[in-house]
C-alpha cells in the first residue's frame, strides 16, 4: 500500500481529535485560571468536532483502511456518537466537583479526552493489535484519571489496584491473541474468522487462546469472577472520575467483545457460548446478592454495574444479530442509566462533603423534590420496572436469549432481577420515606449547564422507555449492516 491509496476519511474523527486534543493540550499550558474554562470550553468544542467527523464519516457499510485494520461501520459509529455524548455529560457533571477538591487541572479534560480517543480506536478496530493498542490507550488514560486527585489515600489506592489488576488483564488477553495468531497465522479479524470458518486453523490452539481472551475481556467487562477491581475502583475513586469510568468505557467494551467473539472468532461460538453462560449467571447472582449488603451508594452501584453486565452477555451469547442489537442498547442505556445516577450523586455533593452512602440519602424527597425524582428515575430503570428503558433493555436480551433455546437462561435473568429491585427500592424508600439524617440536598451549588443536562439526562430514560423502537432499530440496523455474514 503506497500513501496515494491511503484513505484517511474513516479515521477522519479520531484524526480530528487527535489534533485538537494535542492543541489544548499546549493551550493549557498557559491557561492560569483556576476554573479551567478555556480548557473545559475547547474540550467541549473538540467533542462537537469529533461528533461531526463522524457523521461526516458515517457509512451503511463497513471500509476497511491502514491496511485492513482499521474499519468504519456503523456499529463503530453509532458507538462513537454515543461515547462523544457521554464524555461531554462527564465533563459537564464533572467540573464543579472537580473545583471544589482541587484537582480541576487541564489534565482532567484532556485525559478524559485521550480515553475518548483510546476508545474510538477500540470501537473502528479490524485487526487485534489495534484493539489492544486502543484498550492501552484508554486505560493508561483511565489509570491517571483515578489517581487524579493526588491528597486522596483512596483514589491512589484504587489506582494502583486497577492498574496492576489491569496490566494482568492485558497479559492474558495478549497471551490469548498470540495463541490464535499461532492457529490462524493471522491477527486481522476477517482473516481468523476465514481461516477457523474454512478448517484450516489449528483448532487445540484457538481453543486455548480462546480461554485467555474471554477472560482478558471478563475482566475489562467486570465480570465475576474478574469483577473485585470494580467496587473498590468505584468507592476509590473521585465521584467524577467514577461516573466516567462507570459508563462510556462500558459501550466501548461492548463492541470490543462483539470485535473479538462476533467477529473473529464467531465460527468458534460453540467454544465460547458456554464460558459466556458461567459468566454470565455468576455476574447476575453475585452482583445482585452482594449489592443487597452494601451501605455505599457507590459501592452498591459498582455490584450493580457487574449485574447489568451479566444482562449484556445474555444478549452477546446469543450470538445472533438480535442478540448482539440488544446488547448494544442495553449497553447505551445503561450508560445513560449510569450517567444519571452518578450524576445525582455529584450534584448533592459539595465542597467538604461527599454524598456517598444511603443515609446521605434520605429524606432528599424533603429537601429536594427534583433531585429525588431524578434518583427514582434512575433506580426504576435499573431495577427494570416500566415504563423506564431499564425494562425495555432487559426485554430485550431474555427475549434474545430465548429466541436460541435458552429459556432457562432468562428465567435466571428475571429471578436475579427482582432479588435487584430490592436494593434499587431501598434507596428509593430511604429517599422518600425516610427522615433526614444526612445533609445531601443542603446547600447545593449546582451550575445551571450541569441542571439543564441532568434533568435532560434523566427524562431520556422515561422518553427512550416509551418510545425505545427508535434507538433499538438503529442498533439493529447497525449490527445487520456491520456483521453483514451473519
Amino acid at each position: 500500500m503506497s500513501w496515494a491509496d491511503l484513505n484517511l476519511m474513516p479515521a477522519l474523527p479520531e484524526i480530528v481529535l487527535l489534533i485538537v486534543v494535542s492543541a489544548i493540550l499546549i493551550i493549557d499550558l498557559f491557561v492560569k485560571g483556576e476554573r479551567r474554562g478555556v480548557t473545559y470550553l475547547l474540550s467541549m468544542l473538540a467533542l462537537v468536532a469529533t461528533g461531526a467527523a463522524t457523521l461526516a464519516a458515517w457509512l451503511p457499510y463497513p471500509v476497511l483502511t491502514f491496511s485492513g485494520m482499521y474499519v468504519a461501520d456503523p456499529i463503530a459509529s453509532v458507538a462513537k456518537l454515543g461515547l462523544v455524548v457521554a464524555t461531554g455529560v462527564a465533563m459537564i457533571y464533572a467540573r464543579q466537583y472537580a473545583f471544589d477538591r482541587g484537582f480541576l487541572k487541564g489534565e482532567l479534560f484532556t485525559l478524559m479526552l485521550f480515553a475518548l480517543l483510546g476508545m474510538c480506536v477500540m470501537v473502528s478496530a479490524s485487526h487485534m493489535l489495534t484493539l489492544y493498542i486502543g484498550l492501552e490507550l484508554l486505560s493508561l488514560a483511565l489509570y491517571a484519571l483515578i489517581a487524579l486527585s493526588r491528597e486522596s489515600v483512596p483514589a491512589t489506592e484504587a489506582a494502583m489496584k486497577y492498574f496492576v489488576l489491569g496490566a494482568l488483564a492485558s497479559g492474558l488477553l495478549l497471551y490469548g491473541v498470540s495463541m490464535v495468531y499461532g492457529g490462524t497465522q493471522s491477527l486481522h479479524i476477517v482473516a481468523v474468522a476465514q481461516s477457523i470458518a474454512s478448517g484450516n486453523a489449528n483448532v487445540t490452539l484457538v481453543s486455548l487462546g480462546l480461554v485467555f481472551i474471554v477472560a482478558g475481556l471478563a475482566f475489562k467487562l467486570g465480570a465475576v469472577p474478574f469483577h473485585m477491581w470494580v467496587p473498590d475502583v468505584y468507592q476509590g475513586a473521585p465521584t467524577a472520575v467514577t461516573l466516567f469510568v462507570g459508563s462510556a468505557p462500558k459501550l466501548a467494551a461492548f463492541v470490543f467483545v462483539i470485535r473479538f467473539l462476533a467477529q473473529a472468532l464467531e465460527p468458534a461460538a460453540v467454544a465460547w457460548q458456554p464460558m459466556l453462560i458461567l459468566l454470565a449467571i455468576a455476574s447476575l447472582v453475585v452482583g445482585n446478592l452482594a449489592a443487597i449488603m452494601q451501605t455505599n451508594i457507590k459501592r452498591m452501584l459498582a455490584y450493580s454495574t457487574i449485574s447489568h453486565m451479566g444482562f449484556m452477555l445474555i444478549g452477546i451469547l446469543a450470538a445472533t444479530p438480535a442478540g448482539y442489537s440488544a446488547a448494544m442498547f442495553y449497553a447505551i442505556t445503561y450508560m445513560l442509566m449510569a450517567l444519571a445516577g452518578f450524576g445525582v450523586l455529584l450534584a448533592l455533593s459539595r465542597a467538604g462533603f461527599d454524598c456517598e452512602t444511603l443515609d446521605d440519602l434520605k429524606g432528599l424527597n424533603r429537601k429536594n423534590a427534583w433531585y429525588a425524582l431524578l434518583m427514582l428515575l434512575v433506580m426504576f430503570s435499573m431495577a427494570g420496572i416500566p415504563p423506564l428503558v431499564g425494562f425495555y433493555a432487559k426485554f430485550a436480551v431474555l427475549e434474545a436469549a430465548v429466541n436460541v433455546g435458552l429459556t432457562w437462561l432468562a428465567v435466571v435473568g428475571v429471578v436475579m432481577s427482582l432479588i435487584g429491585a430490592f436494593y434499587y427500592l431501598r434507596v428509593v424508600k430511604a429517599v422518600y420515606f425516610d427522615e433526614a439524617t444526612g445533609s445531601a440536598g443542603d446547600a447545593l451549588t449546582v451550575g445551571g449547564d450541569m441542571k439543564l443536562v441532568l434533568g435532560v439526562n434523566g427524562l431520556v430514560l422515561l422518553g427512550l422507555g416509551i418510545l425505545p423502537n427508535g434507538l433499538y432499530t438503529l442498533c439493529l440496523e447497525a449490527v445487520r449492516q456491520s456483521l453483514g455474514t451473519l
